[in-house]
């Protein structure tokens, strides 16, 4: 970054803060501060403030390219050390960043939007397994690629890093048995008559990774019975222990609506002589791929970071010039960042692009060469926090007007 588009930055970021204000965490007095600054000097962290008047005033005056807050909770959160500060609680967080997500799409948008739906996952996790009610939750946008979650519950405060691995075990699915959640049950005859003994799961709406494992089962159900004769046969005789004739009688007798039912229910028996191909389902094909599609995403090493500095809502993302927006949970389903995240406007901003560079915004796709281009503000401000376009100064203005 040169010196004119660093300036440039410096004066659009401070007329940011000038008109707007942040959104600090409750107990900000409590809370260990740090910022990055646009002349790359490094973190200044063990910063602490007792009012939101006195953090506004030093953002304003300081300008800086990125605002961080602790999500613990210290005696003396402006102590030079941690040992000094005294740990008293944290928050429970959850960083979720398309960086981290399996096969997600290569563009801006895609990436958005894939990871928001993940973000959504993890909060119905966290609101019907945990119990966290919405109040006790406060969402925000990264302003970057991602989404921030916290937690502020008395019930976690106290939790140390092994316990918050533990947690995200859970969200995640690591280490589930899958023999546990499907098994039999003896209806009649005696102890120990395998022919007595029929195949159960838990029903629809079961609290947990239960009923997300009836809802797996049930998809596979639902994408059997809609598919076209030739797919499902290519699909079920792909899973091992499944042969052609035992496929063809599964997809014909799937399509009944009371056996769909019946599933939903628990029961995995309704298909009678058939029972015997969800095993092989279960094991060969769901085990593989449910927790996966079913499970949460989170960084680790966030979440059990006892002491983490996480970026402040209401600041600038550096990276990107967008608003690390607050959001609450009915917020999200209308939530879009790549328009409600941007907070510079249209007026043209001529810029030198230095690598070549893929995005959209604002409704708008950008494929851009190496040259100069007048773009849009929001845009322009978003390439320059990238590093893939400059500033151009007066003279050289004038000179891309000429041309």
């Amino acid at each position: 970054m040169n010196a004119l588009t660093q300036n440039l930055l410096v004066s659009r970021f401070r007329s940011y803060y000038l008109e707007s204000s942040l959104e600090p965490p409750p107990e900000l007095d409590s809370r260990e501060w740090g910022f990055l600054f646009f002349d790359d000097t490094g973190m200044r962290r063990h910063k602490s403030f007792f009012s939101r008047g006195e953090l506004v005033d030093y953002v304003r005056a300081m300008v800086p390219r990125h605002v961080y807050h602790s999500a613990a909770y210290y005696q003396r959160p402006g102590a030079p050390t941690m040992k000094e500060k005294i740990w008293k609680g944290a928050d429970l967080i959850f960083d979720l960043d398309a960086d981290h997500l399996k096969n997600a799409p290569r563009s801006y948008g895609g990436m958005l939007e894939t990871v928001k739906k993940e973000t959504e996952k993890l909060l119905a996790f966290l609101t019907s397994d945990f119990g966290f009610s919405e109040d006790r939750i406060s969402i925000a946008f990264s302003g970057g690629r991602g989404y921030h979650i916290h937690i502020r519950d008395p019930r976690v405060y106290d939790l140390g890093g092994d316990e918050r691995r533990e947690i995200v075990d859970y969200l995640t699915g690591r280490g589930l048995d899958i023999d546990r959640l499907s098994f039999k049950v003896r209806i009649s005859g005696d102890v120990g008559d395998d022919s007595v003994r029929v195949l159960r799961c838990p029903p629809k709406d079961s609290p947990g990774w239960g009923g997300r494992f009836n809802e797996a089962i049930v998809r596979f159900a639902e994408e059997i019975r809609n598919a076209d004769e030739k797919a499902a046969m290519e699909r079920l005789t792909k899973i091992k222990g499944i042969g052609k004739a035992r496929a063809i009688e599964f997809y014909e007798r799937i399509k009944n609506d009371l056996i769909l039912d019946d599933i939903r229910s628990g029961n995995l028996d309704s298909l009678k002589n058939l029972q015997g191909i969800w095993p092989h389902v279960i094991t060969n094909y769901l085990a593989d791929q449910f927790v996966d599609v079913l499970g949460g995403e989170t960084d680790e090493p966030v979440t059990a970071d006892v002491r983490r500095l996480i970026r402040c809502p209401g600041s600038l993302h550096g990276g990107s010039g967008l608003r690390v927006t607050p959001l609450s949970l009915s917020d999200m389903e209308d939530f879009d960042p790549l328009y409600d995240a941007l907070v510079f406007g249209d007026e043209a901003v001529p810029v030198q692009i230095i690598k070549p560079f893929r995005t959209e915004m604002k409704g708008e796709s950008y494929n851009l060469a190496e040259g100069r281009e007048e773009l849009p503000a929001h845009i322009a401000i978003f390439l320059m926090c990238r590093g893939v376009a400059e500033a151009l100064s007066a003279r050289e203005r004038a000179k891309n007007l000429a041309l």
